[in-house]
């Protein structure tokens, strides 16, 4: 994995707040929604995670560097697990990064992890459960710029689906209206071949 600072662009000795406004700058000049359609949005996708990520660590680090206590978050292991992860979500090799995310322990399981899990469920088309997983997320950190990003942009999908399914008539029509209609067409055409299908009609 990168240096944390070298990605933000800052360095170790920079205050806290130096820190979040290099962040907020970084979100947004990768935010994907800048590219639209643009094959560059793929990049700037990937490139916001790392920025995610490096961020995550940097204030995690200085967190737990403030109570005295120890982050398995940021040990060299970790952030050696989650880097390899993402390289095979990446990859598309996305079993694999299922497994390796779901053998982490609980205390490993992080707002990142979260967000990693609901990558990979999208990516398998499991949109409900990524979604989930991108509300965690969310739940976890709230000022979390990618993590927001990934949640909207997985409802804007799916919206785009609906409204796309809607125009072809896949919509599911009302079940009760169907139902009777359907049986007065029936009862119709029984009549007009000589026969009754509803009596009293």
């Amino acid at each position: 994995m990168k240096d944390p600072y070298e990605v933000l662009g800052v360095s170790e000795d920079s205050t806290d707040e130096e820190i979040k406004k290099a962040y907020r700058e970084l979100v947004k000049k990768y935010h994907p929604d800048q590219y639209g359609n643009n094959p560059l949005s793929e990049l700037a996708s990937e490139k916001l995670k790392e920025i995610n990520l490096a961020y995550d660590t940097i204030t995690k680090n200085r967190a737990a560097g403030k109570t005295g206590g120890s982050n398995t978050y940021t040990d060299s292991t970790t952030q050696a697990e989650f880097s390899s992860i993402v390289s095979l979500i990446r990859a598309g090799r996305l079993d694999e990064a299922q497994m390796a995310l779901e053998s982490m322990p609980g205390n490993k399981r992080t707002a990142y992890w979260y967000y990693l899990m609901g990558e990979v469920a999208k990516r398998k088309g499991w949109y409900d459960q990524a979604r989930q997983y991108f509300q965690t997320a969310i739940n976890m950190e709230p000022n979390n710029a990618a993590y927001r990003q990934a949640y909207q942009s997985l409802n804007m999908n799916a919206r785009a689906y609906h409204t796309q399914s809607d125009g072809r008539g896949y919509r599911e029509a009302d079940n009760a209206c169907s139902c009777c209609q359907s049986l007065i067409c029936a009862d119709c055409c029984c009549e007009c071949m000589g026969g009754d299908l509803i009596a009293c009609c």
